[in-house]
């Protein structure tokens, strides 16, 4: 099960901060190196994140991680209890998609050293909505349906791999 919590939050880590830098790099012209630092922010505020430079860039990738690792953990444990989660990981990993989301932005994000937790232009919620459907909760769900089989393949991974 470890192994395949460790897949599940390699995917969705890449998946959603991939995600999120082409958005913002096409919708704002942002440089993946302050996306990261964003994360950041939350951590240790937005002066210092943003005049970290290279470091903080990495303390947001780091923090990224730790949170897929949490997301696609949960997801896991709870299809071992549930067996429907791992049954219907496409709907009920955009079901959980739309909880991470609801979660992060309300209950997360107010608590961080940036005071997020409000919602954005329309554009950017659409993105971020669909972003926790596409990128976070099915591939946790995919991993977790194929952490509770024998099959030695994870079909998650190719999952990824169509969506780039």
């Amino acid at each position: 099960m470890w192994r395949k919590i460790a897949i599940g939050t390699v995917i969705v880590g890449a998946l959603d901060i991939t995600e999120v830098m082409l958005f913002y790099a096409f919708y704002r012209g942002v440089a993946p190196t302050r996306v990261l630092q964003g994360v950041a922010a939350g951590l240790v505020g937005r002066g210092e994140a943003f005049e970290g430079g290279i470091a903080t860039a990495m303390l947001g990738l780091v923090i990224h991680f730790c949170i897929a690792l949490v997301v696609v953990t949960l997801y896991h444990l709870a299809a071992r209890r549930w067996r429907v989660l791992a049954e219907r990981p496409i709907v009920m990993g955009a079901l959980y998609g739309l909880v991470v989301w609801t979660v992060m932005t309300f209950g997360v994000l107010p608590l961080t050293a940036t005071g997020g937790g409000r919602m954005g232009a329309w554009p950017v919620t659409l993105n971020v909505i669909l972003a926790h459907v596409f990128c976070v909760g099915i591939p946790a769900a995919l991993t977790a349906r194929y952490s509770s089989s024998s099959s030695p393949s994870t079909p998650a991974l190719l999952y990824f791999l169509v969506l780039l």
